[in-house]
């Protein structure tokens, strides 16, 4: 099978979603309506909470949640066949994750932008508050740790990235003092700001930046500097207004990737290559059961609980009206959905353009492809981008380049996000220190190193990963129980909420469960008791709100 019937598949599907599925969620759901003011009108402090053109939100958005989930976990998981990770990342995410952010954006707006930990509180009680903002405080430190290594990695692997990365900050910032304060034209400061960033990647690829010189003159290795450089750059970068660096820097990353989506897709149309995964591969050598695994190994793409701090922590926080939750939270979800298909075809069929033997060669056993996903995907896509005449050693430095930059705008929003729940518990515990922005950003950054170090090389974060996975599924979860809990209380339909719910919640209990069986029996104990501490957390936070939701009831 070719990959062009996948991708007019996939494009219908997408359009049912946003044009049809949508459209009942919006005003049969959740009813939004623009005479609603939304928190970024009402309080509008200039710093946090900034009405937003809802294209510059969605660039934000889409750049915040895109990370590198949605890149390396579909890579890895078409080890079990090309059809289960389509049906998952593009049915998953018309009905599951795209329906899961805009819950989370929309609950959130209505609830004065605040986060689902404190919304959950206002239902169900302060203990659950408490523990919840603590899941999403640890979730988010691992977060940090873990991209901190991965960006510093991909730094060292990949130095033709390094000038274009860095290049993006000072033309963010120069961008969105432009829009802001000159009222430059918008389009025309876009086209022109665009061509600088894509020449920045041609000047990347003519000049690499080998960092291990400098490394050296300081004792430590590249990965080591590189990861000093960037808690560094995010403490910065978390503590500033949003429309001096976050905005601007994320709209134009988003565009970028927009540019190169468009170009992927064109390449694997025009070269149309064959698909040589199997369609389905029940027993991949070392990889663990398809069910559950495949629902928590692809992540961001399909669904990822990630997203929701994201929705609640800082897009809920710009929105200009209520409407405009459609395309950020929405059609937000469906671009990153969207790049996840386009990893598929690139790992499935780009990467044996000139090779008919090289997925099977990286595809080998579940170990070889967790080394290699990132290699599948940057070679693939340049294959599918040769075929519309990019050279390859260019086409390389552009995905790479990509991969590196989500990646790393999903780390400092994350350590935004850090600071917006360490200033609720101090709001909780009246902890006057840890209202001040600075402060808190800097405890953030403070425990994400800690983490970091506690493994030698900054591996630290990478220990916890395999948890991760699945505690970023149960947040998904979670998140679904407070929008279901928030329609419930508003007398609002709630199936289109309380189905996935469900399920979510089933299926990556389950692996959380046989994560931790697993963990036992190999004797590792911490990652035993992390994966016990969190299935408890979960259960109670669940059981208080089936209390709470029987209450509602019975007003």
């Amino acid at each position: 099978m070719n990959v062009l019937p996948i991708i007019a598949i996939a494009l219908l599907i997408y359009a049912f979603g946003y044009f049809v599925y949508l459209k009942y969620l919006s005003e049969r759901v959740f009813e939004l309506n623009d005479k609603n003011p939304t928190p970024a009108r009402e309080i509008n402090d200039g710093v946090d909470f900034v009405p937003t053109n809802k294209w510059i939100l969605l660039g934000h958005h889409f750049t915040s949640i895109t990370g590198a989930g949605p890149i390396v976990g579909p890579a890895i998981a078409v080890i079990w066949g090309w059809l289960p990770a389509f049906i998952w990342v593009v049915l998953g995410a018309v009905f599951v994750g795209a329906v899961h952010d805009f819950t989370a954006l929309v609950t959130s707006i209505r609830h004065k932008g605040r986060s689902i930990g404190t919304i959950l509180g206002e239902y169900v009680g302060e203990k659950a508050r408490v523990l919840f903002l603590l899941l999403l405080l640890a979730i988010a430190i691992l977060v940090n740790a873990v991209f901190a290594y991965v960006i510093s990695l991909l730094f060292v692997r990949f130095p033709s990235s390094v000038i274009p990365v860095w290049l993006v900050v000072p033309l963010a910032i120069i961008f969105g003092f432009s829009v802001y304060r000159l009222k430059v034209n918008f389009l025309i400061l876009t086209l022109v700001f665009l061509g600088i960033l894509y020449f920045g990647i041609y000047i990347g690829s003519l000049f690499p930046v080998d960092i291990k010189p400098v490394a050296e003159i300081f004792g430590i290795s590249p990965i080591m500097f590189w990861i000093f450089i960037l808690f560094l750059y995010a403490f910065f970068a978390s503590s500033l207004p949003v429309w001096v660096l976050l905005q601007p820097r994320d709209f134009l990353n988003g565009l970028q990737l927009l540019v190169l989506l468009i170009l992927l897709y064109i390449g694997a149309i025009v070269a149309n290559p064959k698909i040589v995964a199997p369609v389905v591969n029940l027993n991949p050598e070392g990889a663990p059961p398809i069910f559950p695994f495949l629902f928590i190994t692809i992540a961001c793409g399909a669904l990822s609980g990630f997203h929701a701090l994201v929705s609640s922590g800082t897009s809920s926080k710009q929105l200009a009206k209520e409407t405009d939750a459609r395309t950020v939270g929405y059609l937000g979800f469906l671009g990153e959905s969207s790049l996840a298909l386009a990893v598929i075809m690139a790992t499935t069929a780009g990467i044996a353009i000139f090779s008919a033997d090289k997925f099977h060669e990286l595809y080998s056993s579940w170990s070889s492809i967790k080394s290699s996903s990132i290699v599948a995907v940057v070679e693939g896509g340049a294959n599918l981008l040769y075929s519309i005449g990019i050279p390859l050693t260019f086409g390389k430095t552009v995905i790479a380049t990509l991969i590196v930059l989500f990646a790393a705008t999903t780390m400092d929003t994350s350590v935004r996000i850090q600071r917006y729940i360490l200033n609720e518990l101090g709001e909780i515990y009246r902890i006057k220190l840890l209202l001040n922005p600075w402060v808190a950003s800097a405890v953030a950054v403070f425990s994400s190193m800690t983490l970091v170090l506690s493994k030698e090389g900054g591996k630290g974060g990478m220990v916890f990963w395999s948890v991760f996975g699945a505690a970023n599924q149960l947040l998904a979860g979670l998140a679904f129980l407070v929008g279901y809990l928030y329609l419930r209380r508003s007398n609002k339909p709630t199936l289109p909420i309380l189905i996935p719910m469900i399920s979510v919640l089933f299926i990556t209990s389950l692996a959380m469960v046989i994560n931790a069986w697993n963990n036992l029996i190999k004797g590792d104990m911490l990652l035993f008791s992390v994966s016990f501490i969190i299935l408890l957390l979960e259960l109670f936070i669940v059981f208080e709100s089936v209390k709470a939701t029987k209450k509602v009831a019975t007003l």
